[in-house]
Order: C-alpha cells, then sequence, then structure tokens
C-alpha cells in the first residue's frame, strides 16, 4: 500500500475507483482564413458561441443553490463580458485568425494579465480557462469540459478542477475528490465542503493514480492510499452511507452553547438550511442578485429576494453582508479603474466610497425586508480595516433603523484593531478564507502554497484570539466564524478555545461539527486551542489537536 499526501480540505472518508477527469479542449491550430473568407459570419459564430456558454452557465446557475449558484454565476458573467469576444473579433479581422484561434488566443492574454495580478485576481484566470475552452469547444463542435459520467459512483482525480465542473458535482456519485493543484480556501476546496464530498488538495503523485484502480481518500487528514485494504473500504462505505444529522443547538460536552449556522446565497439554499437544522444564517451572501447584470438592482427586487430568505428562518437570526464587489468579483456597475492589485483595492466596503448610494439602496432594502419579516436581523460589512470605517458603516445601518451593525474580520489590521472597531459595531465575525490569505501573502489558489493557505496557521489563530480579546474589551461583543474555518470539525473546537461563540459553515458540515462539539469540554477546547497556538506551523498544530482529539477517529472524521 502507498499513500500519498496532500492537503486535507473537506473531512470525511471514502473508497472508491479511480475516474480521471478527460484532456482539457486542445489549443487550436495555428491557422488562418482562407482569403475572401466572411469575416462578419466568422465574428458573428464568436458572438453566437459566447451566448450559446453564456446561457448555459446561467441555466445552471438557476438550477443550484447556495455557494454553487455563486459559483457559477460569476463564470457565467466572465463568459458575458464582451471584452473577450471584442478582443478575438479584432483579431479575426486584422490578423487574419480562425475563431477557435482568436478566442484561444484572446483568452490567453487575459489569462497572463490576471496571473501577473496574484491574489483573487490569479484565481480568476481558471475561470477565463474554463469559459475559453466552451467558447472553442462550442466552436469547433467538440465535447465541451465537464465531469465524467461513468454509471457508477468513483473517485475523481484530476489536476485541477473549475469551478463551474466542481458545483455540478453529484455527492451520490462522486464519492471523493483529489486534485494535484489548488489549495484549502480555493472555491474546489469550498464547494467540495458545501456538497460533503471528501477532498485532498495539492496531492503530489495524484497524476499517477489511474483510472480503475482503488483508493481511500481521507479528507481530514489529507491522504490517499492506494490498494487499500478491503476491510477499510467496507468502513470506508459504512460511514458514507451513515448519515449525521444536527438537533438545531450547538454546545460543547458541558453545555456551553455554541450557535451552530449556515452560509447562504439565496431562498434555495436558505431553506435548505433551514431543513438541515442550522440555528439561524451567519452569513446571507448578498452578491449573487447582483452578478451578471449589467446595471443594479432595484430596492424592489432587492427587498423581496431579502425577504425570502429572512422567512425561512423566522425567529431567528439572520446575518446579512452588505454586497461583497470588487477583487474577485468584478461589477459592471461599480467600475475598479484598472486596479494593477485588486485583492488590495477597492472592494468589500470600500465601494461605499466611492458609490455611496449603492450601499445606502441596499440597507433600503434590508430594512424593508426585516419590517415584514419575523426574523432577527443582523447586518455586517465586508473588508473593515479601520474604526472610521465601522464607526460610519454603524450609523448607516442605525439611519435606516438597523440596530444590529457588524464587521467582517478579513485583515489583520481589523483583528489586531478590533477593540476599537467594536466600540460601534455589535459584533464580528471573522472571514477566515481573506484573512489567512492576508496574513500569509499566499495565493490561495496556488497548489505551491497550498501548506501557507490554512487556517490552522498559528499566525492566523492568533488573529483569531486577538480579535475574541477584541470583543472582550469592548464590552463582550459575540464573535464568530464565517470562513471555510468553521466547517472543519477538527479546528471548531479550538475556535471555541480561542473565544468564538458562533460558527457559519454549509450545511452538509452542521452534522460533524456538532459532533465533536457535544463530545469535547469548553476546557477541552481551551486546551486544544493552547496546542494549536504553541504549534511551529500548520502542520504540526493540525497533527497535535488531532492526536489529543481521539473521538475524531471515531467520527470517521
Amino acid at each position: 500500500m502507498t499513500t500519498l499526501n496532500g492537503v486535507p480540505v473537506s473531512p470525511g472518508r471514502a473508497a472508491g475507483v479511480v475516474v480521471t477527469m478527460p484532456a482539457a479542449v486542445p489549443e487550436p491550430p495555428l491557422a488562418r482564413l482562407p482569403v475572401g473568407s466572411d469575416l462578419d459570419a466568422a465574428v458573428a459564430s464568436i458572438d453566437a458561441a459566447a451566448q450559446v456558454v453564456t446561457a448555459d452557465l446561467f441555466d445552471r446557475a438557476g438550477r443550484a443553490t447556495g455557494t454553487a449558484a455563486d459559483v457559477l454565476a460569476v463564470t457565467a458573467a466572465m463568459a458575458a463580458d464582451p471584452t473577450l469576444a471584442a478582443d478575438a473579433a479584432r483579431r479575426v479581422r486584422v490578423d487574419g485568425e480562425t475563431p477557435a484561434r482568436a478566442v484561444w488566443d484572446a483568452a490567453q492574454t487575459v489569462i497572463e494579465q490576471l496571473e501577473g495580478l496574484g491574489g483573487h485576481m490569479a484565481e480568476r484566470a481558471r475561470d477565463v480557462r474554463d469559459v475559453r475552452d466552451r467558447i472553442v469547444a462550442e466552436l469547433t463542435g467538440q465535447r465541451p469540459p465537464g465531469v465524467p459520467e461513468p454509471g457508477h459512483a468513483f473517485v475523481l482525480v484530476a489536476h485541477d478542477l473549475a469551478p463551474a465542473d466542481t458545483a455540478t458535482l453529484d455527492p451520490e456519485t462522486t464519492l471523493a475528490l483529489v486534485t494535484e493543484s489548488g489549495g484549502p480556501t480555493s472555491h474546489t476546496a469550498i464547494l467540495a465542503r458545501a456538497l460533503g464530498i471528501p477532498a485532498v488538495v495539492a496531492v503530489a503523485g495524484a497524476g499517477e493514480l489511474a483510472d480503475g484502480e482503488t483508493v481511500l481518500v481521507d479528507g481530514g487528514r489529507g491522504t490517499v492510499e492506494r490498494d487499500p485494504a478491503p476491510e477499510a473500504v467496507a468502513a470506508a462505505a459504512e460511514r458514507r452511507h451513515a448519515h449525521r444529522s444536527f438537533e438545531g443547538e450547538g454546545h460543547t460536552a458541558d453545555g456551553v452553547h455554541v450557535e451552530l449556522l449556515a452560509n447562504v446565497a439565496d431562498t434555495g439554499s436558505a431553506a435548505a438550511a433551514a431543513a438541515a437544522g442550522a440555528e439561524g444564517i451567519g452569513l446571507f451572501r448578498t452578491e449573487f442578485l447582483f452578478l451578471g447584470r449589467p446595471e443594479e438592482p432595484s430596492v424592489a427586487e432587492q427587498t423581496a429576494a431579502y425577504r425570502g430568505v429572512l422567512d425561512a428562518f423566522a425567529g431567528r437570526k439572520v446575518v446579512v453582508r452588505t454586497l461583497d464587489a470588487g477583487a474577485d468579483k468584478p461589477l459592471p456597475f461599480l467600475p475598479a479603474d484598472g486596479e494593477r492589485n485588486p485583492a488590495l483595492g477597492v472592494r468589500g466596503l470600500r465601494t461605499a466610497v466611492a458609490h455611496p448610494d449603492v450601499l445606502e439602496r441596499q440597507l433600503e432594502a434590508i430594512s424593508a425586508a426585516a419590517r415584514g419579516a419575523d426574523a432577527q436581523v443582523w447586518v455586517m460589512a465586508p473588508m473593515v480595516s479601520t474604526p472610521d470605517e465601522a464607526t460610519r458603516f454603524a450609523e448607516r445601518c442605525a439611519a435606516h433603523g438597523l440596530t444590529q451593525p457588524g464587521v467582517m474580520v478579513e485583515v489583520p489590521a481589523a483583528a489586531l484593531e478590533a477593540r476599537w472597531l467594536l466600540e460601534r459595531a455589535m459584533f464580528a465575525s471573522l472571514g477566515t478564507n481573506d484573512l489567512t490569505q492576508y496574513a500569509m501573502a499566499a495565493d490561495r489558489e496556488l497548489g505551491a502554497l497550498a501548506e501557507l493557505s490554512t487556517a490552522w496557521q498559528p499566525a492566523v489563530l492568533r488573529l483569531v484570539a486577538a480579535t475574541c480579546e477584541g470583543a472582550r474589551a469592548a464590552g463582550e461583543r459575540p464573535v464568530g466564524v464565517c470562513g471555510e474555518a468553521a466547517g472543519d470539525p477538527a479546528l471548531a473546537p479550538v475556535l471555541v478555545g480561542l473565544g468564538v461563540t458562533s460558527l457559519s459553515m454549509a450545511p452538509a458540515a452542521l452534522g460533524d461539527v456538532a459532533a465533536v462539539l457535544a463530545a469535547t469540554s469548553s476546557a477541552r477546547c481551551r486546551e486544544l486551542a493552547a496546542l494549536a497556538l504553541g504549534a511551529r506551523d500548520a502542520w504540526a498544530a493540525r497533527k497535535a489537536v488531532r492526536a489529543a482529539l481521539p473521538e475524531l477517529e471515531e467520527l470517521g472524521l
């Protein structure tokens, strides 16, 4: 038996036969159109192909829910962006390139620009490749990119997966996911957790896995065993079919309440979260309503969309995040003015400086939805960095009758100055994906930096602790985690031990996190937190905590 090691990103164990992703759409030949070709028709074929791809992606987004719908909408919006088609049309008319070659070259220019920017924008390069391949496939009559359908359950192995492919995985047939690339906070990892599919990324040697061989994937430990023992395969199958339910209230072994909430993006995902027993919503991403649209949705349209989510959690807490635009979520009506490094540019609450009317209309819509609903509405702003920003946001919330303003802690400065941010803000919510990326200066999509891009980093955990200390100093303000770290069953008791009072995650993770917390006393949570803080690196922190939590092994995590 050979064991391959990677970065654990979605807990659980599964065993099955390997199915590898098919080869990508091949690069079109360096061909020119014959002299006298109808250039207008060639350009029209590009526009038509882009429209087909855009319509298909938006259709998928409309049928998906939650994070999957959000990711598909982002990819669809990229396909609808006229920039790529316009450059391809120029290459056809000026250089005589074939439509397929023109699209390929135009996309390559965008890809190189995005990769040069790094951070979130480098992450978008994968989406451009996906859109490129889909348009080229449509132009050349090839099968578009997609996950294979072998007719049986399987472990999917790939160099990497486009978000649009990951979003369409079927948990009933995709037993586990193994990739050579990617990081723990990549879209691939986030979607795998949302779907409840065990996954390991950045696996050295994954490319050697062959179709038809049997592997055992441990998404909690980050291992892939080749040719596992039959009893191990049987045990993994038994655990997979043992659904762990959540009874609706999170608590430690000694009865300390820890709110277990859900991350949602729309009415459909809110209904799914309610069905899963979530105590409330810890992160309502409002971006989905804005993505792929040339104009801002009206106040009435926003109000109706927000009301649908609030009604799914009548009598319970719903934390609404205001528009998190910019960086990897550009919107046509909020131009970025050619930022060289959008990840460090005008994004989140910073967009309200140049476009205060957009925030005002959103707060008006949230307030209107709240007045007609029975939910406890809390509102938080993304990318808050200074006390003044927190104060101004709280004032704007108050002007609209919203009495529970909060801040997201995604920037190290906000964690270190949490006491002052929480003078006016009533709560904080840690976005561990961005907090990790900014603290470690590591692109979350770059496989080579995957070990850096994890909230297990002691430096990141110290920022979590600093936020909780600041919240206590400001009057025992509640602190939640709504980043992907909240859904890690091994990390959850560490976060509670650091002082976190609520955890918000994909609904699929609720049962596992609740089971671990119920087996761990609050005193033991503090001991685990001290172990993680005292470790020299993320690997040592994870190893020490797992060794001190044998319940993880017993629960199959």
